[in-house]
């Protein structure tokens, strides 16, 4: 259990951006109401912050990654204690800790509001079904959670484009539509912030998988490459979703997961298709995340691992039944204020430390 595998020993650039992505495009993203709420409520602004977000993603990552290689960190520890010192780096890894317990229930959450949006079936059967398949991929160790993630990625990407593209055509945006959305108000003050904090949490819970990835990167450009891939695919991800909602505004404000119901504005067959790779991704997301909280806990014995792993699942599974689109509004934003402390340690690890890792 838990064991590294020869085939996670050079992990190249598909993989390293692949997995980027997909730790993090889970059950908000995908689904549209991460972005309606972090960049899709400010209207024009909106579109700032995801150009800076993917700036924030691509420099972050890259660091992450760097430092994982250069520590050969097993989890995210390591790269937190250097860059943050020993006691704010602990305040970090609390805060990363618990909010890969929350994130994971998010990502349950997330499978139970598919299911009932979707095929009209309680919550419950899609909080159960992401819970049990997120379990048993975990248990396989860090190379079934590898694998697991980079495989749906290059689907989800292709899906969300499609439907951008589609909605784009049949309904061009208008101005209207971009003042309507401005009307909602996002999570944060600003767009500037909204945008930083959305970086922030996310590189909280990517933290997890990245630092011990890169310590299996192949030698070379493969981390900046990898970074840049990464970044760069989570923008224009972020971006299609967003103009995909700004063009059915209206309904997409009124469900919790806009891009199933906007899917569903083309056929009833692409719903259905968009909605079992969006639960993919919610899955890839959620194995992440386990993932990620059983590693912060290796100092404990081996033989304690599948317990911590299962007591783990089932307890995010109670956590779910609160509701998806209610964690997204208050869990994230208050992690994202927290994790900007983490952007700070890394950034000041960059200007003053670098000679020390690069």
């Amino acid at each position: 259990m838990m064991n590294e595998s020869s085939t996670t020993k050079n992990v190249g650039v598909f993989k390293i951006s692949a997995t980027y992505i997909g730790t993090i495009v889970g059950a908000g993203f995908a689904s549209g109401q991460e972005v309606f709420q972090f960049f899709t409520s400010y209207g024009m602004g909106g579109i700032w912050g995801i150009l800076l977000a993917t700036l924030l993603f691509f420099f972050y990552g890259y660091l992450i990654l760097l430092l994982g290689l250069k520590l050969q960190a097993e989890s995210h520890v390591k790269v937190v204690r250097f860059s943050n010192g020993k006691i704010i780096g602990t305040i970090i890894d609390i805060i990363i800790t618990v909010f890969l317990f929350g994130a994971l229930a998010a990502m349950i959450a997330g499978a139970g509001a598919i299911f009932q949006q979707q095929f009209n079936i309680s919550p419950l059967f899609g909080t159960l079904i992401m819970g049990i398949i997120t379990l048993l991929t975990v248990l396989t160790g860090i190379t079934g959670v590898i694998n697991a993630i980079s495989y749906v990625v290059p689907v989800l990407l292709g899906s969300v484009l499609f439907i951008t593209i589609y909605s784009l055509t049949k309904n061009p945006l208008t101005q209207e539509e971009i003042q309507v959305a401005s009307e909602f108000g996002g999570v944060a003050p600003n767009w500037f912030i909204s945008a930083i904090n959305y970086a922030s949490y996310n590189l909280v819970i990517a933290i997890a998988i990245l630092a011990p990835l890169g310590a299996k990167a192949k030698p070379g450009k493969t981390i900046f490459w990898g970074a840049l891939l990464g970044g760069l695919g989570l923008g224009v991800g972020v971006l299609a979703i967003n103009f995909s909602i700004l063009t059915s505004i209206s309904e997409s404000a009124s469900v919790e997961v806009p891009m199933i119901a906007i899917a569903n504005q083309i056929s009833p067959i692409v719903q259905l298709v968009f909605a079992v790779v969006l639960f993919a991704e919610v899955y890839t997301t959620a194995v992440g995340n386990l993932y990620g909280f059983v590693s912060r806990i290796s100092y404990i014995k081996q033989g304690f691992r599948k317990p911590i792993i299962i007591g783990a699942t089932v307890a995010a599974f109670g956590v779910s039944q609160l509701g998806f689109s209610t964690m997204v509004e208050y869990l994230y934003p208050a992690v994202g204020y927290g994790g900007m402390l983490l952007l700070i340690g890394l950034g000041y690890s960059w200007i003053f430390k670098r000679k020390k890792f690069v």
